[in-house]
């Protein structure tokens, strides 16, 4: 047995990273409390499910998954391209955002480069700035959204990859089209910035910007979407960066071949063309952060006011604890000590019949734990 420890033989850098932790699943919850119905609203995803016109799609297609799919993804590729009104040779896929963003890395980060993004980040920008040995830029974030002013000051010669999640993961804001255009003027050529839109589809806020025209003007610009969120397709992983030709050159050399399933290509083109089915599963989302906020109002809880499918809310009371006593009445949320709010929690917007679950259980947790919240009122 070797005497050298395995820590010996790894990249220093690789040291830093913390594995991302998803959260306890519905069958963990089951298998720690006994048979209960679990309503999972931790990790953002759409509980209507797929398009049934995807499902459709992928069982047209189980006969031929011994066959490579296409490397290019081109029928999806042309389907985005129409959709969006994004060049054909600037549309890269990948499985889920995420590896778009480990592309991104790949492609322009050498040692000692520098990778800006707001504190807390999405776990993909440090992990990929930890793997190529980047150094991390974290801005802080204290109202709850991105200070585009600091992050231009950040910028140094070093600097490559710029991460804006609009909208922003974990508190739901924005930053807006003038905003987003102030930044951009100050942001010099040899810098990337991405625009990370996994939450793209439920914005209602018409002071949006439109990263996209960057893109058609020919800027060093990405624009990052997914099939995990409004599509319904988290489980086949599945999203695409829509960036310039010359970016996207570089994108592709370090592509894994064949890098999307033959399932996700049919099951993406074809959630794409249900426009019905993403707006319905958007109206759900919209009104239910409404119906939300309502129930918290009268509770007197705070929380950040969302462009995504999901709340940030401060409970005022350990988010541990308040997991403990959720989990026991049957729902899983996202705690916020792991973005550095340790009394908040993030709770996915599900069916109105799961947000009534939600609340009920939010407001006997909060009893059961000694919280003075404004219960009946």
């Amino acid at each position: 047995m070797s005497s050298t420890p395995i820590e010996k033989l790894c990249r220093p850098c690789t040291l830093e990273i913390v594995p991302y932790s998803p959260g306890k699943s519905s069958a963990e919850v089951q298998a720690e409390i006994g048979p209960i119905e679990v309503t999972k609203l931790a990790s953002n995803e759409n509980p209507l499910g797929p398009s049934p016109r995807s499902v459709e799609a992928m069982r047209a297609i189980l006969e031929d998954v011994h066959i490579y799919p296409d490397p290019a993804s081109t029928d999806l590729v042309a389907a985005l391209a129409e959709r969006w009104n994004a060049p054909v040779d600037g549309i890269v896929c990948g499985r889920g955002s995420d590896e778009i963003i480990h592309m991104l890395g790949l492609a322009f980060l050498n040692p000692g480069d520098e990778v800006v993004y707001a504190d807390p980040p999405f776990a993909l920008y440090p992990l990929t700035a930890c793997e190529l040995d980047a150094n991390h830029i974290a801005i802080p974030a204290p109202d709850f959204r991105h200070n585009l002013d600091v992050f231009a000051e950040a910028i140094s010669e070093r600097t490559k990859l710029i991460f804006i999640a609009n909208p922003y993961n974990p508190t739901g804001t924005i930053n807006t089209a003038a905003e987003v255009a102030a930044f951009l003027d100050r942001v010099p050529d040899h810098c990337v910035v991405v625009f990370d839109e996994a939450y793209y589809e439920y914005v209602d806020d018409p002071s949006y910007p439109d990263a996209l025209e960057y893109v058609r003007q020919g800027r060093r610009v990405a624009v990052l979407r997914t099939f995990s969120k409004a599509y319904g397709l988290a489980g086949l992983r599945v999203g695409y960066g829509m960036t310039t030709p010359e970016i996207a050159r570089q994108l592709k050399r370090v592509m894994q071949p064949f890098n999307v399933s033959i399932m996700s290509q049919v099951a993406a083109v074809a959630g794409l063309a249900d426009r019905e089915h993403v707006e319905k599963s958007r109206r759900m989302v919209i009104d239910g952060r409404l119906r939300l906020y309502g129930e918290l109002d009268r509770l007197g809880i705070f929380y950040v006011p969302s462009q995504a499918n999901f709340v940030f809310l401060d409970a005022g009371v350990d988010s541990r604890a308040l997991f403990d006593q959720l989990m026991r009445r049957g729902v899983t949320v996202r705690t916020g000590d792991i973005f550095g709010y340790p009394t908040f929690i993030r709770v996915s917007i599900g069916t109105p019949e799961q947000m009534t679950k939600f609340t009920t259980a939010l407001e006997q947790a909060l009893v059961a734990l000694g919280s003075r919240i404004q219960a009946g009122g």
